[in-house]
């Protein structure tokens, strides 16, 4: 049995390891690099060895600095996660040759799986099904092409040795085959330093269904059956689920069987997940699907599988690397569904662009009951340019699919809350709930023909509405005020009470208006009108609606002038124009003040300099907009603590002044 282990990752997959092994008595290392220094999962082990600078390939990537690691602590065993060493069969190796177990296969499975030309080879000789295609060592461009030609377009050109989407090209007629060859192999070489391609039919609409396999040193192989990865963005996974949409009995025999006889093909011992490219264009068929490659490790994804099956996947890695067996086939069944979406600190609206900084808010769903967030941040910590921007994994799951679908976007609805690090939280929201996806009509295309809906460019209008809500302390929703006259509800002896409010919306500004209509509430934002029904406000941070049949939720913060709303899961800074602040930014005892947060970009005067009314003082950058604060009076300047270039916030004070007379 391995009695310390240490844990060659970091961030949830780190804190994920490490809680099964605390649970089974294993006492853990953690290695760090100096931006995690600070990092739960380095809290959280038992013992944490410094291990080098921020960049990966200075420390995660340094196996002889681990290694030393693992030597200095005693540890007896290292699980490398998923990532960074999980899949160098060199490190393997090397963590044999030092007699600490290796938590994975062998170096020669890693080999055997690891180019891809090699994988298909040993595919077709295990008699698992792969797509038509070349996988031959002539690499010569004319032979490619008239391989391509042979096959029929469009044809996918993919890199022997890549990975993640890189080295990867779609051709879809002869014409533009060496244009997107020469494409494909300057990408493949500048990532992995192999330039070798292999060419495959593309299948037209393609669904990525991917089985979980384990093996052991007495070389049983079993499943625990099918997860559907089709929705993607640039070949990178969003949502995941088990098992597949309109699976059935049949195909999912065949489809598990191969996959089995895949990892016995190379004497696989430990977790592995063979993948598949199946065809969508009709029904699921046993003669329909066809080998991708087969990753050689634990997967983002294997929280699905965990929750349909009741299986610990990390605790049987460690038990199958340690000599244990695997289970009986027969003893690994499905229930129920799971699904799980990643949460990347990414900005849809600006073309999923990465979002850094500090998590000045962050708010998950807790894990409890049919619901579990795996993350490896947390509020105040740092999303890193360093290292790949998942936030966190929200999973869940029901008695159904529709039950885990509608269980996961509730639990986003009631705790999402992240800023102010852009993330993809809408987007997955978005996904969840469009009727294709409920409906399981997926595959690889979902995303990008459905862009513009899953991904707007702007926030709701109903974010901006609350917004203006809240700014108005209620506003019209306030009436069982005790005292009527502190409701600045717009009351109008003859008419509906109507409020209007402007608000900064990036680099426009809205006008937002309400008008009570009976039991409603109309919110004209922009361009926009929503007929909000049974609403409900409360000052404490909550507002209830009902909008288009579908009851909403939002959890708001007041900050000063501004207000920061989350919305299924999607959270913004709203903030109040008011011309009038902007324009005499002062308050008692003559201080200029920032109206809202920003960056100074100059001061125009000093202390000792008289000024006369409506002279600019300060110009501040805030919202992408320039604002002129100036005197609201004739005056001396008793102070200047304001500097050009720095960040300010709001209610800052930027320059004092004092009584006295004008410049003659």
């Amino acid at each position: 049995m391995i009695t310390k282990l240490l844990i060659a990752n970091r961030g949830e997959i780190a804190r994920r390891i490490l809680r099964t092994a605390h649970r089974m008595g294993i006492a853990t290392v953690a290695v760090y690099s100096d931006a995690d220094a600070n990092a739960p999962f380095v809290r959280e082990a038992g013992e944490a060895i410094p291990i080098g600078p921020a960049p990966a390939r200075e420390s995660y990537l340094k196996a002889d600095v681990i290694l030393d690691a693992a030597r200095r602590t005693g540890a007896d065993a290292i699980h490398p996660g998923y990532g960074f060493l999980s899949e160098n069969a060199g490190f393997a190796r090397a963590c044999a040759d030092a007699g600490i177990l290796f938590v994975g296969p062998s170096p020669e499975s890693i080999e055997a799986m690891g180019l891809k030309d090699r994988a298909k080879k040993l595919m077709e000789a295990a008699g698992v099904p792969v797509t038509p295609g070349y996988h031959g060592e002539d690499q010569d461009p004319e032979h490619l092409k008239a391989e391509a030609d042979r096959i029929g377009y469009p044809v996918l050109i993919k890199a022997v040795a890549g990975g993640g989407g890189k080295g990867m090209r779609k051709v879809e007629d002869a014409a533009k085959f060496t244009e997107s060859l020469d494409s494909c192999k300057r990408e493949a070489a500048a990532s992995f330093g192999d330039d070798r391609v292999l060419i495959e039919k593309f299948i037209t609409s393609p669904r990525h269904i991917e089985v979980q396999v384990f093996g052991d040193v007495r070389g049983r192989v079993v499943h625990f059956f099918e997860r559907d990865c089709s929705l993607q963005r640039r070949h990178q996974k969003v949502l995941e689920e088990a098992p597949a949409p309109h699976m059935t009995p049949n195909v999912r025999a065949a489809m598990c069987s191969a996959a089995v006889r895949a990892a016995q093909a190379v004497n696989y011992v430990g977790a592995g997940t063979v993948e598949f490219i199946v065809d969508g264009s009709g029904p699921l068929s046993d003669d329909g699907f066809f080998f991708m490659e087969m990753n050689t490790r634990l997967q983002v994804e294997h929280p699905v599988t965990e929750m349909i099956t009741g299986f610990d996947l990390v605790e049987l890695q460690l038990k199958v690397a340690a000599g244990g067996s695997v289970p009986e086939q027969d003893r690994i069944g499905i229930k129920g569904w799971a699904m799980e979406a990643r949460l990347y600190a990414e900005d849809p609206a600006t073309g999923f662009l990465p979002s850094i900084g500090v998590l000045e808010r962050l708010s998950l769903p807790p894990t409890a009951g049919s619901v579990r967030t795996d993350s490896g941040v947390e509020q105040g910590g740092e999303v890193s340019l360093h290292y790949d921007p998942m936030i966190a994994k929200l999973i869940a799951h029901g008695a159904t699919r529709e039950e885990a679908i509608d269980t996961l976007t509730a639990a986003m609805d009631a705790h999402v809350s992240v800023h102010p690090v852009k993330t993809n939280a809408g987007f997955l929201r978005r996904c969840l709930t469009h009727p294709d996806f409920r409906a399981g009509a997926v595959d690889t295309r979902f995303i990008d023909e459905r862009l513009d809906a899953l991904a707007p460019k702007d926030a709701p209008a109903l974010t901006y509405a609350v917004g203006a809500l809240v700014m108005a302390n209620g506003g019209p929703l306030a009436a069982n005020a005790a005292d009527p006259w502190d409701v600045a509800d717009g009351f109008r002896i003859n008419a509906a009470p109507h409020i209007e409010a402007g608000l900064d919306a990036g680099e426009q500004r809205l006008a937002a208006a309400f008008t009570v209509d009976g039991d409603a509430l109309l919110a004209a934002v922009g361009d926009q009108t929503l007929r909000l029904e049974r609403c409900c406000y409360d000052p404490a941070g909550t507002f209830a609606a009902t909008l288009n049949g579908q009851p909403v939720t939002a959890r708001f913060e007041r900050r000063g002038r501004a207000a920061l709303v989350s919305i299924q899961g999607e959270t913004h800074l709203v903030t109040r124009y008011d011309p009038a602040a902007l324009a005499e930014a002062i308050s008692a005892g003559g201080q200029i003040k920032a109206p809202m947060p920003g960056k100074v970009l100059s001061v125009s005067v000093k202390a000792g300099d008289a000024v006369t009314k409506g002279q600019t003082l300060v110009v501040l950058e805030a919202m992408k907009m320039e604002h002129a604060l100036s005197a609201p009076a004739d005056g001396v300047v008793e102070a200047v603590t304001a500097t050009a270039g720095a960040q300010v916030g709001d209610g800052d004070v930027l320059v004092t002044l004092a009584e006295g007379s004008p410049p003659a």
